[in-house]
């Protein structure tokens, strides 16, 4: 299975080569026009992904998250939720790159196989990085009117998370 996921994608791109060969298209003169076309899309997307990297990296580095996580921290203890799962489950709609590392070291501290890990792998594979989506995506086409989008993307990451404290107890 390893040398065919290796091959995979030269095979693809000697296939378009040759698909673009027997047509009589210019593939490499093609393959120029569409990066030239691209570099308008990149340099719009920038500053939104600018501006969402920097709102995240204050909201981090700030400290505000340690003293929500400390308020929401008893609560959790009552409704017997591992409390080890909260910043995965308020960090996944900012960041999946701090879901994935964060969900890497709660597998290196507590083992694949523990509940913790399994409920914040179902965590991490059912929400989505909503704020991410929205800012790059729709900033990127200039869309100002993200409020319900929000919300919505939002609410179903709640959602996700409430269900995978629900579901996952029922099966593991």
């Amino acid at each position: 299975m390893e040398i065919v996921s290796n091959l995979l994608i030269p095979f693809i791109l000697l296939l378009v080569l040759f698909h673009g060969l027997f047509k009589g298209v210019n593939v490499y003169d093609e393959f120029i026009n569409g990066a030239k076309d691209g570099i308008p899309m990149v340099i719009s997307m920038f500053p939104p992904l600018l501006a969402m990297i920097l709102g995240i990296n204050i909201f981090i580095n700030s400290g505000i998250i340690n003293d929500v996580f400390s308020f929401l921290k008893p609560i959790f203890l009552f409704l017997n939720i591992p409390f080890e799962i909260l910043p995965l489950a308020v960090m996944r709609p900012l960041s999946g790159s701090f879901g994935l590392a964060f969900l890497n070291d709660l597998f290196t501290k507590y083992g694949p196989d523990s509940f913790i890990s399994m409920l914040s792998a179902v965590i991490q594979g059912s929400s989505d990085t909503t704020i991410y989506i929205i800012t790059l995506y729709f900033g990127t086409i200039g869309i100002k009117k993200i409020k319900y989008s929000l919300w919505v993307g939002l609410l179903s990451d709640l959602v996700a998370v409430i269900l995978s404290i629900i579901i996952v107890p029922l099966f593991f």
